[in-house]
């Protein structure tokens, strides 16, 4: 028997559950029947990094929502650099900078929030197909057909969803490969320098670096950009997470792919070595990898009755962040929806122009835009040149360009 809904959204990850939560806001009194098909079940294993940024908090926040209820580690301070010199980056003392959690804690607790709001989610089933008909899209799963008069692909960066959207997609997808450690302090560890200079804003204070061993490393991230001259348009990470109340580090390395190599260092092996030097053995540990597709604007992001949200249409190509920007998604999925509902027109023609014009939209844009320029600044002599004499520039930069997105609720 054929399950009969308005909305059907693929996917119970960030983006998906966004986009329920906000359909539930914005359309509430609408009697719209929404479903969310989930393959496997709360709380699943995830592969991701799991920082939040303050635009990702500022939306859960809009929700109703406390993002400090998921167990998490405050970031306060971000090292971005080229071999340990370049900026340190931090919103306030009272502040973080961002927070990491891990991703099966924080998709459950979302869903939980989801069902507490009388969305439906049906665990266990398996997508196969979505096929579009003239008045519903069909989804064939491995446990019967469903129709609905929208489909939303929120099914990562493998999506079946997008395979039906994209007859020609650009073929622009990253990887992450990342490894969770014990914390332990070593010898090059405490020779980090003290920041330097003074603040440059209120909001977001930006500092010239040198390592120093008074840097409390406990709470900092550190984004290293060590690898971009051996063929990698990304960079390595180090921060701090939570894994089952134990603290721990979370280390790992992003190549966005942006610029085609034909002469790369293996990511394993530049990993390795960097953790080698921080006293790790990566041979000790297991270690993952993921795919990321990021955000092309020329991408195809609908159909008629088929939308794409989160890492199904893209994440961020110049960092990789996901979660934040997935979120985000959400709200602009929402609108658009409710607007096709209210017009009784579901060929989503306008989804493109409304994700552009969204500052969701304007960041991924801005964001690929700057991955296409920077990474192609690949000598050890640019790299040195940006992040040791003109860190505070890029600081700035980033702060007017990359960051700020979505602006915190009002008190």
């Amino acid at each position: 028997m054929t399950k009969i809904y308005d909305i059907i959204i693929i996917g119970s990850g960030p983006s998906g559950l966004s986009t329920a939560l906000h359909l539930d806001r914005l359309a509430r009194g609408h009697g719209l029947a929404t479903l969310i098909l989930e393959k496997s079940r709360h709380p699943r294993p995830k592969l991701c990094a799991g920082g939040i940024l303050a635009e990702g908090e500022a939306i859960l926040a809009k929700l109703g929502f406390d993002l400090r209820e998921v167990p998490h580690v405050d970031v306060d301070k971000a090292h971005f650099n080229y071999k340990g010199r370049g900026l340190i980056a931090r919103l306030s003392r009272k502040r973080p900078i961002f927070r990491t959690v891990r991703r099966d804690e924080f998709d459950a607790w979302l869903a939980s929030k989801a069902r507490e709001q009388g969305i439906e989610i049906e665990e266990g089933i398996t997508v196969k197909k979505v096929a579009v008909c003239d008045k519903y899209a069909l989804i064939q799963t491995d446990q019967g057909e469903y129709r609905a008069k929208v489909v939303v692909g929120a099914d990562g960066s493998n999506s079946i969803v997008r395979r039906s959207v994209m007859k020609n997609p650009r073929p622009h997808v990253g990887r992450a490969l990342e490894v969770i450690v014990p914390e332990h302090v070593t010898a090059r560890r405490a020779q980090l320098d003290a920041a330097v200079s003074k603040p440059v804003r209120r909001s977001l204070t930006l500092k010239g670096t040198r390592r120093s061993a008074r840097d409390d490393k406990q709470k900092n991230a550190t984004f290293d950009f060590l690898p971009v001259p051996q063929g990698i348009s990304g960079y390595l990470w180090d921060f701090p997470a939570l894994v089952k109340g134990e603290e721990m580090r979370c280390w790992g390395i992003y190549d966005s792919n942006i610029i085609p190599q034909s002469k790369r260092a293996p990511l394993r092996q530049i990993l390795a070595d960097e953790m080698a030097a921080h006293g790790y053995n990566l041979d000790d540990y297991e270690l993952k990898g993921h795919p990321i597709r990021w955000y092309e604007p020329a991408n195809t992001p609908a159909i008629p009755r088929v939308l794409l949200v989160g890492d199904a249409l893209g994440a961020d190509a110049l960092l990789g962040e996901g979660i934040s920007p997935a979120l985000g998604y959400g709200k602009v999925a929402a609108q658009e929806i409710l607007h096709a509902f209210k017009k009784n027109d579901f060929r989503f023609e306008k989804y493109t122009g409304r994700l552009l014009r969204s500052r969701l939209g304007g960041a991924l844009w801005r964001r690929t835009f700057i991955a296409r320029i920077f990474y192609l600044f690949k000598t050890e002599f640019w790299q040195r040149f940006v992040w040791h004499y003109f860190n505070r520039v890029a600081g700035i930069f980033g702060f007017l360009f990359v960051v700020g997105w979505e602006k915190k609720k009002k008190q």
